[in-house]
């Protein structure tokens, strides 16, 4: 086993935009706007293929069945079996993120077929008037919101909360979410799912035709009284080490999540019992392991797989997302 990285899945929205180009160096095939890049999925609506290496052309899927624990280690393949666990995306909201809401793996699996959706954003880059909508406002319980949204109204329904780069927010199951104003570069680490419920769409149309609503499943799902907890860069503690810290950002019960931020100088990382994915947000630099060296930019996704050691080197920041 060695790193690996994959062919990046571009998904067109509504939403969309171009900053994959601009800000990570993601090679956009035309002038469509593109909402999502899915940069580590073993998911049937996207499946990333290997791109280097002796394993190169071999599909996520494959490679799992292939070599089960030795690639996710043993812990991950005992729980999860021939199921890849997460879902590595990077998302570019230039105009309203449509309100939605996530199952979670009880109602996903009865009702999908599926695992639920947990996922976490990292903001890369956010204009200054970047807003998201995060909740249910006080108040407002599941018939009156039941009412309004049938009617139309939407007025002072939701939480909403300004965000800026470098805050990093857990989307749990059952919280309202879209975004309101600006612009918005994600990284988003979830759960192995594709199950969203949209509420409303702002009345958009995509290919000539409006998106489906899921309003009986939302209300199944909502949770009015979650409100979710924004970390940013100055209120999370660090771990310093020679030429870097980390900063650990989420333990969910699916997935970790720690930010790696190197300035310059080295850090090895020993071999781990399960595998782990590498989300290189800006910079320059390498990972190093006995199999070779590879250089890494922003918008670089590595997996590291079971039991591989590594070393990585530069001017870089990370997101590290493992279980």
């Amino acid at each position: 086993m060695y790193p690996m990285f994959f062919s990046k899945i571009l998904k067109e929205k509504v939403w969309g935009g171009r900053q994959f180009s601009s800000s990570l160096g993601i090679g956009l095939p035309d002038e469509r706007l593109y909402g999502e890049s899915w940069e580590v999925s073993a998911h049937k609506n996207g499946v990333s293929v290997v791109q280097n290496g002796r394993y190169s052309g071999m599909s996520l899927e494959e490679m799992v069945k292939r070599f089960g624990a030795t690639l996710v280690g043993k812990e991950v393949f005992d729980k999860f079996g021939e199921k890849f666990p997460l879902l590595i995306k990077y998302l570019d909201i230039n105009d309203k993120l449509s309100l939605q809401v996530h199952p979670d793996d009880f109602y996903a699996l009865e009702a999908e077929g599926e695992f639920g959706k947990c996922e976490s954003w990292y903001v890369l880059e956010a204009t200054e008037d970047a807003e998201l909508i995060l909740g249910i406002a006080e108040g407002i319980d599941k018939d009156t919101f039941s009412s309004r949204v049938r009617s139309g109204d939407f007025n002072n329904l939701f939480r909403t909360v300004k965000v800026k780069k470098g805050d990093f927010i857990d989307v749990n199951p059952g919280l309202v979410h879209g975004s309101l104003n600006g612009s918005i570069l994600l990284c988003e680490v979830q759960q192995n799912s594709d199950s969203t419920y949209r509420i409303y769409d702002f009345d958009r149309y995509f290919n000539g035709v409006k998106r489906d609503l899921h309003i009986e499943k939302s209300l199944d799902v909502i949770d009015f009284l979650q409100s979710p907890v924004i970390s940013s860069t100055e209120s999370r503690s660090k771990k310093f080490f020679d030429g870097g810290f980390i900063e650990e950002l989420s333990r969910t019960p699916y997935y970790k999540i720690d930010r790696i931020k190197l300035n310059g100088g080295s850090l090895s990382k020993k071999a781990y019992k399960n595998f782990y994915i590498l989300s290189i947000l800006s910079g320059a630099g390498s990972i190093e392991s006995v199999d070779g060296q590879y250089k890494s930019f922003s918008g670089d996704t590595f997996l590291i797989p079971a039991n591989v050691e590594i070393t990585i080197e530069g001017d870089l920041d990370i997101l590290k997302s493992y279980i």
